[in-house]
């Protein structure tokens, strides 16, 4: 039975549309959250359950290892068991879809005020071929975090950014120091500034396009900035990333906010936006936008139960909890003009990169792309292959293996 009340989002509404006497639903939600994330949760359905009385639905959490928790999803829902709800990162969503009836299609549900009260982009993140399949509930985004002893002032663009680093000169070094520090060959963050100049890993169709000019573009301006002594470091893993920052070797880095649980105490932080870049016009950098959301299995019993849950989390009870003591970026854009959110420095500074960030495909083809794409950056950085160069065969490795997806996908389709 599926009931739609005419007041959007008051959650007891919902009930009104269930038959007295109804045996109450009980939901299993599956999550992969740990410390004070998994706490905010916990809080948020300890709130709703108790909001339901006893003959109400009942939310029962079980967390997933997050290393587990793609395989579980993937191994449980085409047999129809495994939760109820789950809470999983939107790349994920084109193949769950392409796979079967896996995810239950959320459109019936959502009111014309429940779809326009997101973050821009956070809800497109979880629509599928035009079709919705899980609300956001929060989002992460790398920014700008520098080193307020080292560099009072952030830089608002590329040229800022170079006329700090010459000022700076030999400090904040010593030995071994350098200006800005990221894990530049890796794709996911060099995007940032691959999308900048215009590029993209997909055409309409969609077409793989790795080898875009754009892209050549992006990673010819990175050479010149590898070329730079002092600007960045020659092997920037994450682990180097952390330590120059926490030991004043780095004034600037480009990361999100996993990195402020690495900043050593007594260091003097402060975020704000990527820079916007000169040698692309002036267009901001634009790094990925990466979305969870919370989704119901097509095989649940109980889907309006379910849903209710859904816009009771993702709504201004839950926000605010995941956001002050979760510390999450809710997707819920409201949440932010909360005067306990607003104040908060990190919370803000990502919801101000959110303006510019490019919500991340969630096409079936994107989980081939970071292992080819992320190979040819190493190859450029290491002068084993120019851009051009590197991005074709990048273009070609993909081509490939999606040409093979799609003619499993066909094999593997019902015959008529």
């Amino acid at each position: 039975m599926r009931c739609r009340s005419a007041v959007p989002l008051l959650l007891l509404s919902w009930w009104l549309c269930w038959l007295p006497g109804a045996r109450a639903a009980e939901l299993t939600v599956w999550h992969g959250y740990r410390a004070s994330e998994r706490a905010a949760l916990e809080k948020v359905v300890a709130t709703f359950n108790a909001a339901q009385g006893d003959k109400g639905t009942r939310v029962k959490l079980l967390a997933i290892p997050s290393d587990a928790f793609t395989d579980k999803i993937s191994a449980t829902l085409p047999r129809g068991t495994g939760p109820d709800v789950f809470v999983f990162p939107q790349d994920r969503l084109g193949g769950w879809v392409e796979g079967g009836n896996l995810l239950e299609p959320l459109d019936f549900f959502l009111e014309p005020a429940v779809r326009g009260r997101y973050v821009p982009g956070t809800l497109e993140a979880l629509t599928y071929r035009g079709t919705v399949y899980a609300l956001p509930l929060d989002f992460k985004s790398i920014t700008m975090l520098y080193n307020k002893k080292l560099l009072p002032t952030p830089p608002r663009s590329t040229g800022e950014l170079l006329k700090a680093c010459k000022t700076l000169g030999a400090s904040p070094a010593g030995q071994g120091g350098v200006c800005l520090a990221y894990p530049y060959t890796d794709f996911y963050y060099h995007a940032a500034l691959m999308q900048a100049f215009g590029g993209r890993v997909f055409d309409p169709g969609p077409k793989v396009r790795l080898d875009a000019p754009e892209n050549v573009k992006s990673l010819e301006f990175l050479l010149k900035w590898t070329a730079q002594k002092g600007l960045l470091p020659a092997e920037p893993s994450t682990a180097l990333v952390t330590s120059l920052f926490n030991e004043g070797k780095a004034a600037i880095v480009f990361s999100g906010p996993w990195f402020i649980g690495e900043i050593a105490p007594g260091v003097d932080y402060g975020l704000a936006p990527l820079p916007t870049v000169d040698e692309a016009g002036g267009k901001p950098m634009r790094p990925w936008l990466t979305v969870e959301g919370v989704a119901i299995s097509s095989s649940s019993k109980h889907k309006d139960a379910a849903f209710a849950f859904l816009a009771y989390l993702t709504g201004p009870e839950g926000a605010r909890v995941m956001a002050l003591e979760g510390r999450q970026n809710p997707a819920l854009a409201q949440v932010y003009e909360d005067p306990a959110v607003a104040k908060d420095p990190v919370l803000s500074a990502i919801r101000e990169q959110a303006r510019t960030a490019v919500a991340m495909p969630n096409l079936p083809e994107m989980t081939m792309v970071w292992g080819p794409a992320t190979s040819a950056m190493n190859a450029v950085s290491h002068k084993l292959s120019p851009p051009k160069a590197a991005l074709e065969e990048a273009q070609r490795t993909v081509q490939k293996e999606v040409k093979a997806l799609r003619r499993g996908t066909v094999e593997a389709a019902p015959k008529p």
